[in-house]
C-alpha cells in the first residue's frame, strides 16, 4: 500500500532499506561476475556441462537479484540509480509531492527535490523545516 514517508519515518526505516539496497548490489555484482564466466567458460577448454552448469547459476543469480529489487521497493522507495546508490521516498513539501533523498554511504535522509528534478537538485533539509511532511 502506497504512502508518503515523513523525515522521522524515512530515518526511522532507513537502517532496514539499507540491508536491502545491499542485497540488490550483491546480486547485481554476482550477475556481473557470473557473466563474465559463463563468456570465458566458451572457450575450447570449457565444455557444455560446465557452460549450463553457470548458465543456470546466471538465471537462478537473476531472479534472485529481480526478487531482492522487489522486496526494497516494497518498503515504499524508489530506486533511481543502482550504479550511484540513489534511492528516492516519496513524500509531501506542503502540497507539493517531493523526494527525500538518499545516497549510499549516507546515515540519515538530509537532502530533498523536486519530483521532476533529480539528484543534481537536491536540497537539504533544514533542522526546523516544518513543511515537509
Amino acid at each position: 500500500m502506497f504512502s508518503y514517508f515523513t523525515i522521522s519515518t524515512a530515518n526511522e526505516k532507513l537502517p532496514v532499506i539499507i540491508e536491502k539496497f545491499k542485497n540488490v548490489t550483491r546480486f547485481k555484482n554476482e550477475i556481473m561476475k557470473t557473466e563474465q564466466q559463463l563468456s570465458s567458460s566458451l572457450s575450447n577448454t570449457s565444455n557444455f556441462e560446465q557452460y549450463v552448469t553457470l548458465k543456470q547459476k546466471l538465471n537462478s543469480v537473476v531472479t534472485k537479484f529481480y526478487q531482492a529489487i522487489e522486496d526494497l521497493e516494497n518498503t515504499g522507495v524508489v530506486i533511481k540509480g543502482i550504479d550511484e546508490g540513489l534511492l528516492d521516498f516519496p513524500s509531501k513539501r506542503f502540497d507539493d509531492e517531493i523526494w527525500l533523498c538518499w545516497k549510499q554511504g549516507e546515515t540519515e535522509i538530509k537532502f530533498w527535490h523536486e519530483k521532476d528534478i533529480g539528484f543534481s537538485g537536491r536540497k537539504p533539509i533544514s533542522i526546523d523545516d516544518k513543511s515537509l511532511v
